[in-house]
């Protein structure tokens, strides 16, 4: 898969960043199960963070919609429910992370830790 930019936005350059966590440009496998939809789409992360995660689709989420997602970090998953609240036409989402099931948000901490002092 091609290396996009970093930050996909389009967001003006005078507006802050209301992020409240570091992001960084890691491609992860994630399973992804639309609210009310059991066909998974399988796709790569571009950018993840503790706070949500930026997938590329062709044919974006509406803003507003649940989902299920299963990250695999080094081959283990873990599961992620969150809402799309970015859509870019023909380029992808933004996911923002609600709810971690299980030990989901301190294995995702570590592994950002783990891959980003590297």
């Amino acid at each position: 898969m091609n290396s996009p930019d970093p930050q996909p936005s389009t967001r003006s350059l005078a507006e802050p960043d209301r992020r409240l966590h570091p992001r960084y440009t890691l491609q992860v496998q994630i399973e992804i199960h639309e609210e009310g939809n059991e066909v998974p789409m399988r796709l790569q992360t571009t950018d993840l963070s503790r706070g949500g995660c930026y997938i590329e689709l062709i044919m974006p989420l509406a803003i507003g919609v649940r989902v299920r997602a299963t990250l695999w970090l080094d081959g283990y998953p873990i599961v992620i429910h969150g809402r799309v609240v970015t859509r870019h036409p023909q380029f992808g989402n933004g996911i923002k992370f609600v709810h971690f099931e299980g030990q989901a948000e301190h294995l995702l901490i570590r592994y950002l830790e783990a891959v980003t002092t590297t």
